[in-house]
């Protein structure tokens, strides 16, 4: 690759953290939606820590949090990896992005979920440098 599509290191106030899905997405999404919707909200994603692979970087001196996980219900043909924000000290926004989509049903078929995965953190990555431009 190009030096100059080298994307710089992410700002060292972000630190990856992909063990467990942040309690923070639940808390901020109940005080968003109501208890009930966040339950519903891109297929429970955030009421059962279930769903693999993910990809979470957390910024503690902003109380903020960036998310990549799978959004479809896992009986869907096709399914997404979903870029997910919480913005420093309240709410849950969805980032629209490329599709990051794959084919359980052809495995071998690119894009796979890993190619899929690969590049929506890529996506994520980007997102980071942007948004704290602006933070």
């Amino acid at each position: 690759m190009p030096s100059w599509q080298e994307q710089p290191p992410l700002p060292a106030t972000w630190q990856r953290c992909d063990h467990r899905i942040l309690p923070l997405w639940w808390e901020r999404l109940c005080a968003q939606a109501g208890e009930q919707s966040a339950a519903l909200y891109a297929a429970g994603l955030f009421t059962e820590d279930r769903r693999r692979p993910i990809a979470q970087w957390f910024n503690p001196a902003f109380n903020a949090a960036l998310l990549v996980a799978p959004e479809a219900s896992p009986e869907w043909p096709v399914q997404r990896f979903g870029i997910f924000y919480a913005p420093p000290d309240t709410g849950v926004v969805r980032i629209h992005s490329a599709p990051h989509e794959w084919n359980p049903r052809q495995p071998r078929t690119s894009p796979t979920e890993k190619e899929a995965f690969l590049a929506a953190i890529a996506e994520a990555e980007r997102f980071l440098q942007v948004e704290m431009d602006f933070v």
